[in-house]
């Protein structure tokens, strides 16, 4: 599978592991807020992107239109696709461990709660700066931004530690 398609095994690797280890409401928009946390918490650990899509500040939230897209099919209902691990092949064992942390801390949560999260947090804030709260959006989340609040939320909760 090639580079491009990167994004969709990130993807693939949320369902195959809600598949093993099933969480409440895996929708597509509890995906996309998994997604915005991977790409997020990536910069903070690896300090370098997960994927080159780009996560618009839609009105639920961060979205990857062409992930968002992929999975549209399933509306709000569970996303229920069988997954091999080959569908995933080019995830390398160190994005892996992010996905995987992403996935213990943020998977428990429902897709609502998920919004309400991303709806609080700076990156997204920014992002939407002067729209309504109804307003469609493509503003593309700065993965500056990200970088920034993420960093520091992980520093705030080492000293907190």
């Amino acid at each position: 599978m090639s580079k491009k398609n990167k994004t969709l095994q990130i993807a693939n690797y949320f369902i195959y592991k809600n598949n093993n280890d099933p969480k409440p409401n895996f929708t597509n928009k509890k995906l996309q807020k998994l997604l915005y946390y991977s790409q997020a918490w990536s910069l903070v650990i690896n300090n370098k992107k997960l994927f080159d899509d780009k996560i618009e500040a839609w009105i639920h939230g961060p979205s990857v239109p062409s992930i968002y897209l992929e999975f549209k099919k399933f509306g709000f209902s569970e996303i229920k696709q069988d997954i091999k691990e080959s569908d995933f092949s080019d995830i390398t064992t160190q994005e892996k461990a992010v996905l995987d942390a992403v996935w213990n801390v943020y998977g428990k949560y429902d897709a609502n709660y998920l919004e309400a999260l991303t709806h609080n947090e700076e990156p997204w804030l920014k992002a939407r700066a002067g729209l309504m709260p109804y307003e469609a959006s493509s503003a593309e989340i700065s993965t500056d931004e990200m970088r920034s609040f993420y960093e520091q939320k992980s520093k705030r909760s080492n000293q907190e530690a």
